[in-house]
């Protein structure tokens, strides 16, 4: 134990990430906005880190909290800006909210919030979507919110609907600039409602394991990279696995200071990590 607090001692005295003796990587999960992408460009050296986890056979997934797509329209997407990303190795809020689902209540049924990827994620676990006494109610990313709809959602919880969301971003991007996101929405709901949400993606921990189930990966050897202390490196690391921050995305290092975790490290971007693999 004395060996680990000294090493912990010496990283924070030395104002770098915090490192303690882990296994070798065998397994990676890497999320896909900030990391791989940005502003719908790739980010210099992402498809060659691609291209190198394809070629060495380590599991990997790239995760995303964005409910609305379907893993074949983002591996299309992804194709399209030069990367080489099987169907099966991208996994969303969505199809971790399904999967959650499933697990707590088999053949069940739920009022769906959401497009395509939410919808499709249901379906292929067996839910029924109904608006019929529903066990749950999903709330997902959706690019048009309809009063309608949530006015049915609030009605539908206050009659004893389970309240799920699959993830708590407030935000999201676009061209104009940002856009609620389902987190807002949630937030509305709970409001009208006084019943929160469970959210399933990211920083929920649920969400790493699920993706490690996914792949049979364990979290003494598996990696978490991404852009944002408070989503990407929270959940890896109260998931237990080793955190990697790159400068790629959203956060800054004058940023990472302000929160009270760290990073096991950080990099400049995914480029840097091509040679470990």
């Amino acid at each position: 134990m004395g060996h680990v607090f000294l090493g912990l001692l010496s990283a924070t005295a030395q104002g770098g990430s915090v490192t303690t003796d882990r296994k070798p990587i065998e397994s990676w999960l890497t999320d896909m906005d900030g990391v791989l992408v940005h502003e719908g460009q790739p980010i210099p050296g992402a498809p060659e880190f691609i291209s190198r986890l394809r070629s060495s056979g380590k599991p990997f997934l790239v995760l995303t909290n964005n409910s609305i797509y379907t893993p074949r329209d983002l591996q299309a997407r992804l194709t399209r800006m030069g990367f080489d990303v099987p169907e099966h190795s991208i996994w969303t809020a969505a199809l971790a909210t399904a999967q959650f689902l499933v697990d707590q209540r088999p053949g069940g049924t739920a009022y769906a919030i959401g497009e395509a990827g939410l919808t499709t994620a249901l379906h292929a676990v067996g839910y029924v979507l109904s608006d019929f006494a529903p066990d749950y109610v999903v709330l997902g990313e959706t690019r048009t919110y309809s009063f309608e709809a949530i006015t049915k959602a609030v009605r539908l919880i206050n009659d004893g609907a389970r309240f799920i969301c699959t993830n708590p971003d407030p935000t999201g991007p676009s061209v104009e600039g940002a856009l609620p996101a389902a987190g807002s929405v949630a937030a509305m709901i709970s409001k009208a409602t006084g019943v929160d949400p469970y959210f399933v993606g990211k920083p929920n921990p649920m969400m790493m394991r699920s993706a490690l189930n996914t792949i049979d990966g364990h979290s003494e050897s598996t990696a978490m990279i991404g852009d944002r202390m408070d989503t990407d490196i929270l959940c890896g690391l109260e998931a237990g696995l080793e955190t990697i921050l790159v400068m790629s995305g959203i956060s800054t290092r004058a940023e990472t200071e302000r929160y009270p975790y760290r990073p096991s490290r950080i990099v400049d971007s995914v480029a840097d990590l091509i040679d470990e693999i």
